[in-house]
C-alpha cells in the first residue's frame, strides 16, 4: 500500500504516538527502521500517519521499545486496523476533511466534554437552531451545502442514541442559552430539545449562570474527548479556519484543569435544568 495523500486526524494521531513511543525508549529512526524491516523514510511517512503499519509491525516496535502496557498498545492496534470505515467516509471530498476527523474523533470515545459559551452544543442542536448558524457563515454558504453540513451534524447526534451510546457532557453558559439565533420561535424550541436530551442516562448538561463570574478560556469551544486508554484522550479546540487537535500531555492536563473548573461553577444538573426551563419560558 502506497502513501496516503491526506491521512485522517486518527491516522496522524497513531503516526505520532508511534514516534513518541521510540523517542521515549531512546530508540533511534535507523535501529527502529531496521527492526522493522523498512527504511527510513517509510518509518518517517508511518510516523507522519501518511503511510500504514501493519500490526505484527506495530507490536514488534511496541516490543523492542519496552512498552509493557497491554491496553495501551492493544489501542494502538486498534488504531492501525486495516480497512477502517465510517459512516463520515461518504461525506469525503464534499466536506471539509476537519468535520470529518470531528465525528471519527466523537465515533471512538466513550465520553466526550465539551464547554460552550456563546453556542449550544453541536451534538444537542436541532435542525432549525443549526440551519440559523450555517446561515451566518463568513463568506455566505450556498445551499446546497448548508443542507449537507445539516445531514452531516445530524449524523454525527447517533452517537448519544445509539444502542451503545457515548457518556456526554455539555457545560453551557447562560450566554449561550439566551442567544436567539433564527429568532424566539427557533431558540425556545432548542431549549426544550436541551431539555428533553438532559433526561437521557448519557447525558449530562450544566449551565453556568451569569453570576458564576469568571472561568478560564475566554469562551474558547472546546472538546474533551478521551480515548480508550488515558494516553490517547484528545482535545478539539475551534477556530475560524477549523478545528485544532492537542494531544501533549501538559494540553492534556491543562484542558482537564480547565473543564473540571467550569464543572465546579456550573448549577448541578437539575439546577441547571431550572434555569433552561426559565430562559425558554420567558420567550
Amino acid at each position: 500500500m502506497g502513501a496516503r495523500p491526506s491521512p485522517t486526524e486518527r491516522q496522524r494521531r497513531l503516526g505520532a504516538e508511534l514516534r513518541r513511543m521510540r523517542l521515549s525508549a531512546g530508540v533511534s529512526a535507523e535501529k527502529a527502521a531496521g527492526l522493522l524491516g523498512i527504511d527510513r523514510p517509510r518509518l518517517s511517512q508511518i510516523e507522519q500517519g501518511s503511510r500504514a503499519i501493519t500490526l505484527d509491525r506495530l507490536r514488534t516496535l511496541a516490543c523492542n521499545c519496552d512498552c509493557a502496557d497491554e491496553e495501551y498498545v492493544n489501542a494502538l492496534a486498534a488504531m492501525a486496523e486495516p480497512n477502517q470505515r465510517g459512516w463520515w467516509d461518504r461525506y469525503r471530498g464534499s466536506l471539509p476533511a476537519g468535520l470529518l476527523d470531528i465525528a471519527e474523533l466523537e465515533a471512538h470515545s466513550p465520553h466526550l466534554r465539551t464547554a460552550l459559551a456563546v453556542h449550544i452544543p453541536g451534538l444537542l442542536q436541532t435542525s432549525d437552531h443549526a440551519l440559523a448558524i450555517f446561515r451566518v457563515a463568513v463568506p455566505p454558504l450556498p445551499e446546497h451545502e448548508v443542507a449537507l453540513r445539516l445531514a452531516f451534524r445530524l449524523e454525527r447526534q447517533q452517537i448519544l442514541d445509539s444502542a451503545t451510546p457515548a457518556r456526554y457532557t455539555g457545560i453551557v453558559h447562560e450566554a449561550a442559552l439566551r442567544m436567539q439565533f433564527g429568532g424566539a420561535k427557533v431558540a425556545k424550541a432548542q431549549l426544550k430539545h436541551l431539555l428533553g436530551k438532559s433526561e437521557q442516562d448519557n447525558i449530562t448538561v450544566l449551565a453556568i449562570p451569569f453570576g458564576a463570574g469568571a472561568f478560564p478560556g475566554s469562551g474558547q469551544t472546546l472538546a474533551y474527548a478521551e480515548g480508550p486508554v488515558p494516553q490517547l484522550d484528545t482535545v478539539q479546540v475551534d477556530s475560524t479556519h477549523g478545528p485544532e487537535y492537542l494531544h501533549g500531555d501538559a494540553q492534556l492536563a491543562k484542558y482537564r484543569a480547565h473543564l473540571d473548573w467550569m464543572t465546579q461553577i456550573a448549577l448541578p444538573p437539575q439546577e441547571s435544568r431550572d434555569l433552561i426551563h426559565s430562559i425558554a419560558e420567558e420567550l
